[in-house]
C-alpha cells in the first residue's frame, strides 16, 4: 500500500502545506523531522500530519499527489474528505 499525505509545516508565522507519499508513514515523517527527508521541509520543519489517504499502488498515489498540488492551499486539506 502507499499512503498520499499532507503536512503542515512552519515557514516563519506562516503555515505552508508539503505533500507526498510513502510505503512506511512513520518512517517518512520521521525523517522530515529529523531533517533528511525533502529538502522543502529541511527548510520548513513539519509541525504535524494533517491528513493521509492510502492507495493501492504508486502510479495511483503519483496521480493523486499531482492533483493534491494543483489545489490552492486553502483547499488541500479538503482533498482528503
Amino acid at each position: 500500500m502507499w499512503t498520499l499525505y499532507l503536512l503542515e509545516c512552519e515557514r516563519g508565522p506562516e503555515r505552508v502545506f508539503y505533500a507526498g507519499i510513502t510505503t512506511d508513514m512513520p518512517r517518512r515523517f520521521s525523517e522530515h523531522q529529523s531533517g533528511i527527508g525533502a529538502r522543502f521541509t529541511r527548510a520548513n520543519p513539519p509541525l504535524r500530519i494533517v491528513a493521509t489517504r492510502a492507495y493501492p499502488d504508486r502510479a495511483s498515489a503519483s496521480r493523486a499527489e499531482a492533483d493534491l498540488k494543483k489545489l490552492p492551499r486553502i483547499r488541500k486539506p479538503a482533498f482528503f474528505d
